[in-house]
């Protein structure tokens, strides 16, 4: 799941075909990567529910954001497919990336030698990166003025969800 034009350095080494409207092709994949949603469709949808129901394979979201902010509005991301093809087909989809530990302990490998207590999470969803530097255990600051916030006041959702940052900021 991905747009093709995107282009995908990091993953030449694979076989990949993206995803359109040919049911075989769902058929014939040996698992599924959930990159990007800008041309998904209900139709590309219910093909790989159908698909996964009668053949479970993995899939891997590599964006696991519900919605993301667009100048028009909220996208529809692939988190948020992941999960209705978890509720559909039974299959546990793997995620990678915020709030998910594996992808701090991916930055943390690569920072090597750091000390949590000096490390800021800096970021614009409560529900991704606020939450996911908590759970990492680093602090989790909050951009108030971009992303989805932006013009809007955060006391509520802080107070609505319970997810509280260290610090809030209105911007970088």
């Amino acid at each position: 799941m991905a747009k093709e034009s995107l282009g995908r350095e990091d993953l030449d080494r694979l076989d990949i075909t993206y995803l359109a409207e040919d049911a075989s092709a769902y058929d014939a994949a040996e698992g599924f990567i959930l990159m990007g949603s800008a041309v998904w469709t209900e139709q590309r949808q219910i093909l790989l529910e159908a698909s996964l129901i009668r053949n479970p394979r993995p899939v891997i979201v590599g964006n696991p954001d519900i919605v993301a902010p667009r100048e028009d509005g909220f996208s529809t991301e692939p988190g948020s497919y992941a999960h209705r093809l978890g509720d559909a087909t039974g299959v546990e989809p793997h995620f990678f990336g915020k709030p998910f530990q594996s992808i701090f302990d991916l930055a943390f490998a690569r920072l090597g030698d750091f000390d949590p207590n000096r490390t800021v999470m800096v970021g614009d969803s409560l529900h991704t990166d606020i939450l996911g530097g908590q759970a990492a255990g680093i602090k989790p600051a909050l951009i108030s003025g971009y992303g989805f916030f932006a013009g809007h006041e955060v006391e509520g959702p802080i107070k609505m969800s319970g997810i509280c940052p260290d610090y809030i900021l209105d911007r970088p």
